[in-house]
């Protein structure tokens, strides 16, 4: 299984007018994730589904990344994706869609860069995931405890 582990674009700043989960990208951060997701598809990442958080700004996220994908992956939602979602619950959702050869996630951090070392077995690494990165992990199997291995990291700094 190829998981692709995609943080949110740039998002307007925190407001008491607005609520959290209904803060949406700025117009750069709608920019970094296309420039991001077409170097992608121009790569051959070919999700056959996407997972995101239910949050605005990662929903917008992840139809981005589909809107730069072909074919188009089917889109789903998942409270699991939440900034405090917990690594180990996102790890047994990948494992229930084990016939996917390819998956898109979709979500915030500091939940992301847990999960990318969770799923390398390197629980205490520490990994600085930029806004609009996209991380590309390697499975050979899924078994109870992820052993994947890091293929990529691409951020919109490369782009810049």
């Amino acid at each position: 299984m190829e998981i692709y582990i995609l943080r949110h674009g740039d998002a307007e700043p925190r407001s008491a007018e607005v609520e959290e989960a209904d803060r949406k990208l700025t117009p750069k951060g709608r920019r970094d994730v296309e420039n991001v997701m077409r170097a992608a598809s121009e790569c051959k990442v070919r999700p056959e589904l996407v997972l995101t958080s239910p949050y605005r700004r990662a929903v917008e996220t992840a139809q981005i990344a589909i809107g730069e994908l072909d074919p188009k992956p089917k889109l789903v939602e998942t409270e699991l994706l939440l900034p405090e979602g917990r690594v180990e619950q996102a790890w047994k959702e990948l494992r229930s869609h084990a016939a996917v050869q390819e998956i898109l996630l979709a979500g915030h951090e500091p939940q992301l860069s847990q999960l990318v070392a969770y799923l390398l077995g390197a629980p205490t690494l520490l990994l600085d995931l930029k806004k609009g990165a996209l991380v590309r992990i390697s499975m050979d199997r899924i078994g109870v405890h992820p052993q994947g291995e890091l293929k990529w990291v691409v951020t919109p700094g490369f782009f810049r």
